[in-house]
């Protein structure tokens, strides 16, 4: 019986173990990715990758200071990400200071840190 005491405590503790190191890995970045692409995510019919696939148009989103959606001009990215929430998805507008907030916007902003592909050097090598 002790053995057994022991044996389910250690099956919990490297549980536990793993489930922090699992959970250490989504980023704000993952997590915005996540949302982005979940149609259903913002009680919305469509996901913002459906009108920018792998956030095609949003690379130059994070480094502005005005943003211009096909709903009208915003001065924060949040008030855009809500703008296309509500008029393109359908959905519902989400706290400017929520978890959720922020997530889409470090994916947003991660967009423009993505390297160019590089292009070949003459000779081909």
């Amino acid at each position: 019986m002790k053995f057994l005491k022991i044996a389910v405590l250690c099956m919990i503790a490297l549980g536990l173990v793993f489930s922090s190191a699992f959970a250490m890995k989504h980023t704000p970045e993952e997590r915005g990715k996540t949302l982005f692409n979940d149609a259903k995510a913002f009680g919305g019919k469509t996901s913002c990758s459906s009108c920018h696939p792998d956030g095609k148009g949003l690379e130059m989103a994070g480094a502005k200071k005005e943003w211009t959606t096909p709903a009208g001009k915003t001065k924060t990215l949040e008030e855009a990400v809500n703008l296309c929430i509500v008029n393109a998805n359908k959905g519902k507008a989400i706290d400017v200071k929520s978890e959720q907030m922020k997530d889409m916007v470090a994916y947003i902003k991660s967009l423009g840190k993505k390297e160019a592909p590089k292009k070949p050097k003459a000779g081909g090598y």
